[in-house]
Formats: structure tokens, C-alpha cells, sequence
């Protein structure tokens, strides 16, 4: 089952690093400026902790510009899923 709900930015884990354009980030900046957030980041729900794997543009975009929280698509998953992501 998945939910979409708010989540507060300093609840997100972001376990990988990944390098952002900046040229995108900066593009949706103006965006979410402009018409807000369409589309929600994807995060995974483990044990009680959320994990964010994908959306780091957006969520860099939303960061940055000073939003406390960004819209999120849960799934709830296992420890077995969450380790497969950090593989």
C-alpha cells in the first residue's frame, strides 16, 4: 500500500550520495516557485524510519529554498528492501 502524505525534510534519510545539476535544481526552484510541487518524491518506510532513494533534485530544489517539509509517496518496505537499495 502506498500513502502520499507531507514529510518533514529532516525526516528523510538519504543514504546515497548522489552529484545534482545544479542547472535542473535550479529550474525546479523557479517550478516550485511558480506552481508548487507536482509530483511527489518516493520513499521507503522501514521500521519506522524514511528513506529517500530518488527525487534528490526535488528535494534539493525544496531545501533549498527553505520548505520544512516535501510531499511524499510512502511505501512501506523491509529491512531486506532497504538493504537491496544500498547494495
Amino acid at each position: 500500500m502506498v500513502r502520499v502524505e507531507d514529510l518533514a525534510l529532516t525526516e528523510i534519510h538519504r543514504p546515497l550520495y548522489r552529484q545534482n545539476d545544479q542547472g535542473k535544481v535550479a529550474a525546479l526552484m523557479q517550478s516550485i516557485r511558480d506552481v508548487g510541487l507536482q509530483e511527489p518524491i518516493e520513499i521507503l518506510e522501514v521500521e519506522g524510519r524514511y528513506y529517500g532513494f530518488s527525487g534528490c533534485h526535488r528535494y534539493e530544489a525544496c531545501s533549498r529554498l527553505g520548505h520544512q517539509t516535501i510531499r511524499c509517496r510512502i511505501r512501506r518496505a523491509t529491512p531486506a528492501v532497504l538493504r537491496m537499495h544500498l547494495a
